[in-house]
């Protein structure tokens, strides 16, 4: 099971719903131990309780009447997946946010038959970074200071074909949100920002991407580490504890790995490689760095490179199963190439024992030969001999 890190979630256990996530398909494996292992991700926003149902009734009212909402209606995207309506206006189109800066909204979010699923009073994101559904990143984009708007989307800009433990969200399913964008800042100088919150801005991140990636937005989640990764590698002007750094750059190591991770994914051989040794290079001694190494160059056919890059991984950690099993089938593999190679070989150079047979024969021809040419020449030499005595004695 190919599990992202996933150390440092404060999620609780929630409900199945029975569906499954991709990190428990068994299609890949994990390199830690379970108790370092995240199941339950951080929820993508905190999910509130509260009734919802009148808010929601007087938003059905007002589309009463579909002549005039379809003429009031926005498509976002111009595909009739995301459509945006102003219930109530805002301050004007120069007070909209722009990418990049901190947002505060006001969210309901709706089941198409009414279901309140979330709500959150003020919930802080920043626009473009991907911090929340596709949705709320593209809608509010569009939305002014002080307004409130309903955004209907599918679930392609929502939770997906997986859906959402957290909130509970079933899956393939069309939201309705009730938005309203309460304040509009630019994001913190990050060069100025204190360590600690830079750890926390930069983990915040990384979670993110944790949840796309079980959701299987894996270009998502790569973006997410991305993010993290700038905000890690920043500059800085605040002094930095010796403590506080080696938090920092196990974060970015964290980031590192789930990249490689996301990135072998959508098959980015050469990229995950890059995100390896990256990883390798602030923590040499890192199991999960190796291990994807190993795979990503057991992929690339490079299997002798592999299984040196797997035995050290094993020579730190003798007892983990998973590194067993993986050095076990490239070494295997390994086997069977050098024996297609080498039969491939022999069939290019000829068969060696009908070589054998041919140089045995062409030895044996040539002895035969200069067996005949000996005897032909000492014929001739007495008859020679003959001639010559007989013509004395005439």
């Amino acid at each position: 099971m190919d599990v992202v890190d996933g150390e440092g979630s404060a999620a609780a256990p929630a409900k199945k719903s029975g569906r499954t996530s991709l990190l428990d398909s068994g299609e890949d494996f994990e390199v830690l131990d379970d108790d370092d292992i995240d199941d339950d991700p951080p929820p993508l926003e905190d999910a509130g309780g509260g009734e919802g149902q009148d808010a929601h009734e007087e938003r059905g009212n007002e589309e009463a009447d579909p002549g005039e909402a379809s003429q009031e209606w926005l498509d976002v995207l111009g595909n009739e997946q995301l459509k945006k309506k102003v219930l109530v206006a805002g301050e004007g189109r120069e007070s909209r946010p722009k990418k990049g800066q901190n947002v505060t909204i006001c969210l309901k979010a709706f089941l198409k038959d009414g279901t309140l699923v979330e709500e959150q009073p003020e919930l802080t994101f920043t626009l473009g970074d991907g911090d929340v559904i596709q949705a709320l990143d593209l809608a509010v984009l569009l939305m002014e200071m002080g307004e409130k708007a309903l955004v209907q989307t599918a679930a392609i800009y929502a939770y997906g074909t997986w859906g959402s433990c957290d909130p509970d969200v079933p899956p393939n399913a069309e939201l309705s949100l009730e938005v309203e964008l309460k304040k509009v800042c630019d994001a913190p100088d990050m060069e100025l920002l204190p360590p600690l919150e830079k750890i926390a801005l930069a983990s915040g991140k990384r979670e993110r991407g944790n949840i796309l990636y079980q959701l299987g937005d894996f270009a998502f989640a790569i973006n997410s580490y991305s993010i993290a990764l700038q905000i890690t590698e920043s500059s800085s002007k605040v002094d930095i504890s010796p403590e506080e750094e080696k938090e920092l750059t196990d974060v970015k190591v964290k980031c590192l790995n789930n990249m490689a991770a996301a990135q072998l994914k959508l098959d980015h051989y050469e990229a995950a490689f890059k995100s390896c040794v990256a990883a390798l290079t602030h923590q040499p001694n890192n199991i999960k760095a190796l291990f994807r190494m190993g795979k990503v160059l057991a992929l690339q056919g490079e299997y002798g490179e592999a299984i040196q890059t797997l035995r050290k991984a094993l020579k730190l950690e003798p007892s983990n199963k998973t590194i067993h099993a993986e050095l076990s089938k490239l070494v295997k593999k390994h086997s069977e190439q050098r024996g297609a190679e080498q039969a491939m070989y022999k069939k290019m150079l000829g068969n060696p024992a009908n070589s054998g047979a041919h140089k045995r024969w062409i030895k044996s021809s040539w002895g035969l030969s200069w067996k005949w040419l000996f005897g032909a020449t000492a014929v001739a030499i007495g008859g020679v001999a003959l001639s010559v005595v007989l013509a004395a004695r005439n």
